[in-house]
């Protein structure tokens, strides 16, 4: 796991109801990373991801886009160490 990282990301502005979360998990199986994608009450979406750090930087870069119906206002970030404990990308 040395080679891996971990990211958590509160994705603010329009982003739920325009298929981010779907948009966010297509980009993260084509990077081959782990984790989620959430909407959270407070209309916010939530990514946790571990990864290789360049394709954690990838979809980071994408965060601050979405899909083109989207409007990211802000992206707050957290980097850490892999746990391993995803087997796949999911949405909740």
């Amino acid at each position: 796991m040395a080679d891996q990282a971990s990211l958590s990301a509160v994705v603010h502005g329009m982003v739920q109801g325009v298929g981010f979360r779907w948009a966010v998990q297509q980009r993260a199986l084509e990077l081959s990373v782990t984790g989620y994608v959430s909407n959270r009450f407070d209309g916010t979406v939530e990514v946790v991801a571990e990864g290789a750090p360049a394709d954690l930087a990838e979809l980071e870069k994408f965060l601050h886009s979405g899909p083109r119906w989207a409007e990211v206002s802000r992206v707050d970030i957290e980097r850490g160490a892999a746990t391993g404990r995803f087997s796949r990308f999911v949405t909740k």
